[in-house]
């Protein structure tokens, strides 16, 4: 079931305004669908000189600064991968030469329109492949747009409303960086607190953290997407044999590294969360796992020592992200029934899983493949 949207849908006379001050659109003149994703307001619009994607948000949401985080990286991987590939595609400017604009509470965002099929445009992150062959497809799609962020050296995002971070467990002591993390939103630690957080954060992420601790020198610093879900793909058809020809949804990049970003496309393609409460339901596609590490490696070879890394980031790699949904639910929609379902439902409930027969069952089949990588003394490149 989709969610009802935190946001109201843009309008064809709100979308005709904006897109009058875009050069490359010159108005609107129908809007032809609406993106089922709650946490903003999106569109593909006919213009009169062809197709764009818009998307709104509020202000307290995406600032044009924070915008702009996004919209920088995104120009230099559509720089590396070339214009005529459309891998990626940077944001389209307007009459200012600005590739944001602002509206009074509103802040705006248009795309050229991605390249191929959106095969997944109604599909929910948590959702599998279609198909072993979108599976490595997916991967292989990482591997490039890995390589086309090398080189990128912009300092990780300011604090914001539903960015994937890498900060908590980044370092020697976690706690203190749960701490730091909590103190830059008030109302998420004081939310955490009431649910005393260092209990659950001792019992259950910490033993995690333990087993990724002594790869974490293994892990250099890169700009990800951070959601890298099949709904966030353009594919060249709608068959299994289809590419991956266009990445879209940059929202949650952010600076952390290439195994958390891996570790992020598992949790999101992999396991099917959403049917957790199914009695015996059998929630991990060992064979679409097995088809993106393949896809990926083709292109981008994962050393022993970052293959046990991403084994241990598995478990711990939705927390950020979970955490910074939580504090939106709180912050923004001033929602303590959605915040539950965040903290509780999202960043403890899925760690616990780890804990379960099929997660304990995932974790050993990538310690499996981590023991057949080869051994490096260096760091990911």
């Amino acid at each position: 079931m989709l969610e009802k949207p935190d946001w109201p849908p843009l309008t064809l006379a709100e979308v005709d305004r904006l897109l009058r001050r875009y050069p490359l659109a010159c108005g609107a003149e129908r809007i032809l669908c609406f993106s089922p994703r709650p946490l903003s307001a999106a569109s593909v619009v006919e213009t009169p000189l062809g197709r764009v994607f818009v998307k709104r948000h509020h202000r307290t949401v995406r600032d044009r600064e924070g915008l702009l985080e996004e919209h920088r990286f995104l120009a230099f991987v559509a720089e590396k991968t070339g214009k005529e590939s459309g891998l990626v595609q940077a944001a389209l400017e307007n009459a200012d030469g600005d590739t944001v604009t602002t509206d009074g509470d509103w802040t705006y965002e248009v795309h050229p329109p991605g390249c191929g099929v959106d095969v997944y445009e109604q599909a929910l992150s948590w959702t599998p492949f279609q198909s072993i062959g979108h599976a490595g497809a997916t991967g292989r799609a990482l591997a490039r747009l890995h390589r086309a962020g090398e080189g990128y050296d912009a300092p990780r995002r300011k604090a914001r409303q539903l960015v994937t971070s890498f900060t908590i467990f980044a370092g020697d002591d976690p706690v203190e960086g749960m701490k730091a993390y909590l103190e830059e939103r008030p109302l998420l630690r004081e939310y955490a607190e009431r649910r005393n957080w260092r209990q659950s954060f001792g019992e259950l992420s910490l033993p995690f953290y333990e087993n990724l601790r002594p790869w974490l020198r293994y892990l250099a610093p890169l700009w990800t997407h951070n959601d890298f879900h099949a709904s966030n793909l353009m594919w060249s058809g709608d068959g299994n044999a289809a590419e991956v020809c266009g990445i879209i949804d940059f929202g949650l990049a952010d600076r952390t590294n290439a195994i958390h970003d891996l570790a992020t496309a598992i949790e999101r393609n992999i396991i099917e969360w959403l049917r957790m409460d199914e009695l015996g339901a059998e929630l991990v596609h060992l064979d679409h796992l097995d088809a993106l590490l393949l896809g990926y490696e083709e292109l981008h070879t994962v050393s022993y020592e970052q293959a046990r890394a991403l084994a241990a980031m598995l478990p711990l790699v939705h927390c950020e992200f979970a955490l910074s949904e939580t504090d939106y639910f709180l912050s923004i929609l001033h929602s303590e029934e959605k915040a539950y379902l965040g903290y509780e439902g999202y960043f403890l409930a899925h760690a616990r899983w780890f804990r379960s027969a099929q997660g304990k069952q995932l974790l050993e089949r990538l310690e499996l493949w981590a023991n057949s990588r080869p051994r490096t003394s260096g760091v990911m490149q």
